[in-house]
This record gives C-alpha cells, sequence and structure tokens, in this order.
C-alpha cells in the first residue's frame, strides 16, 4: 500500500505556515508568552486544531513572537 499522507511536526520560534492543502493541523503554544495564530491570539499553554474536514485546508499563518509553537501537520 502507498503511503498517502506525510506527518510533519517542529517547533517554531519563527513566524510560519501550514501549507496550502494540509488535511489535519494543529499548533500549541509551549512557550511563556502569547502568539498569533491565523491573526489570532494564543495564549501559552493554549492550542489551536484543524480537524480533517474531507478536503485540504487553505494555508494558516502563525507568529510565536518571542514564544514557541509545538506544529503539527498532516499533508
Amino acid at each position: 500500500m502507498d503511503v498517502l499522507a506525510k506527518i510533519n511536526e517542529q517547533d517554531y520560534t519563527q513566524a510560519g505556515e501550514l501549507q496550502l492543502g494540509f488535511l489535519v493541523g494543529s499548533i500549541k503554544n509551549i512557550g511563556t508568552t502569547e502568539a498569533i495564530v491565523n491573526g489570532v491570539p494564543l495564549a501559552p499553554g493554549e492550542a489551536k486544531g484543524y480537524p480533517f474536514v474531507g478536503k485540504g485546508y487553505q494555508a494558516v499563518a502563525f507568529d510565536p513572537d518571542q514564544s514557541t509553537l509545538r506544529v503539527l501537520e498532516i499533508i
């Protein structure tokens, strides 16, 4: 059987994005200051999830802004 999805998981201290067409994603603020995800503040310890909805998502921008974000993306 061919592998159809790829998992990317890493910590970010610089701005980035979940890429266009991702299938599942989550972003958790593991730092000590507020971060920005998709233009919305994300407090330390909070997470934002993007569950599978049957087709790919638009790209989602994030900016740790002096914090650290743990990002999981399935493409």
